[in-house]
């Protein structure tokens, strides 16, 4: 089992991480089970966020009284300082904890710096001088800003989607990560649900010794497996490679992610669902696809506004109107059995 140190902070634990988004979609009970059983497995780095919902709160359940042990990373997605202390506040209070491992600026579209007139880049150095915070990191989901944020050298730790879908420019950002002695934190590893061999992403993975993954996790079977490759840990072979580079041929172009960052629609869509369908339906097939709540979520398509308030929020830049027509499209076809899934 290799041990990941996320650059300047000293922060060293195994290579899989828990990315603590899903299981805001699960009771108290059974999250806070699935939390300890991650510990117990082996996992020492969790990261939530104050945007998902009850997540830090089933962290602070699971956790509590063991403070010490573990590594906690949380974010806030303020732009403005009153509510960077706000969120900070809440968070530690959900966590049941006087400070934070690693805090981040939540997907940002600006590399926050001092004096830069927003005082957001002075909050963190103040919340790290009272303690209530050990490092300073930042997500986002543009390759610029991230770039941007590298060359700043301003924080300890960068989050970014990466998986073997990621361009070579984004297998460069994870280098230059390294050589300046940043930690890397990779998000959204499976893509959004879109890699379905766990495998081949952890083999893909293991090629960066400096990429600490934070596998999104909301079930047991799911946990376990990660937890299997602790130390049976996959290996990159002539196999696997070519399958990763069918994959990458495979969907190459504009697909969603599904982060759901484009979220809320003025016309009630599900974007972050309605606009991958075409590869959902391909890539991991399911009869709840096809029901009449999904076909009635679809149908909703029809009444889009053409605001394109979801292409500003969305951090990949995508023509996401035209992406869910094309879905409906193709959609209708499979119900029509016109196309074969």
């Amino acid at each position: 089992m290799r041990q990941i140190t996320l650059g300047k902070t000293g922060i060293t634990v195994p290579q899989n991480a828990f990315g603590a988004l899903p299981v805001q979609r699960v009771n108290m009970e059974t999250a806070a089970a699935i939390l300890r059983r991650a510990y117990d497995g082996g996992m020492r780095f969790f990261d939530t966020a104050r945007a998902y919902s009850d997540s830090e709160e089933k962290l602070g359940e699971a956790f509590n009284g063991m403070r010490e042990k573990l590594y906690i990373a949380s974010k806030t997605a303020a732009k403005t300082p009153e509510g960077f202390w706000r969120d900070l506040e809440t968070t530690l209070k959900n966590l049941r904890t006087d400070y934070l491992d690693l805090y981040q600026f939540h997907c940002v579209d600006q590399c926050y710096a001092p004096g830069d007139g927003t005082g957001m880049y002075e909050c963190m150095i103040e919340a790290k001088a009272q303690g209530k915070i050990r490092h300073i990191g930042i997500t986002t989901h543009k390759l610029y800003i991230a770039e941007e944020i590298v060359r700043s050298g301003l924080y300890e730790t960068l989050q970014y989607p990466f998986s073997y879908l990621s361009s070579d420019k984004e297998q460069e950002l994870v280098k230059s990560c390294k050589e300046a002695d940043m930690g890397f934190i990779a998000m959204k590893a499976l893509a959004g649900g879109l890699i379905n061999r766990s495998e081949a992403a952890m083999a893909f993975m293991m090629q960066f010794d400096n990429a600490l993954p934070i596998w999104g996790i909301q079930k047991e079977s799911e946990l376990e497996e990660w937890l299997g490759y602790m130390e049976q840990t996959p290996e990159m072979t002539p196999e696997i490679s070519a399958f990763i580079e069918k994959e990458r041929q495979e969907l190459t172009g504009e697909f969603c992610r599904g982060c759901g960052y484009c979220m809320p629609c003025p016309a009630g869509i599900m974007i972050n669902q309605c606009a991958r369908m075409s590869l959902m339906l391909r890539r991991a097939p399911s009869k709840a696809w096809l029901t009449e709540g999904m076909q009635a979520e679809m149908k909703k398509i029809e009444g889009c506004l053409e605001c394109k308030k979801c292409m500003s929020k969305c951090p990949y830049e995508l023509n996401t109107p035209e992406l869910l027509k094309k879905n409906y499209e193709d959609y209708k076809k499979v119900l029509a059995g016109e196309v074969k899934v």
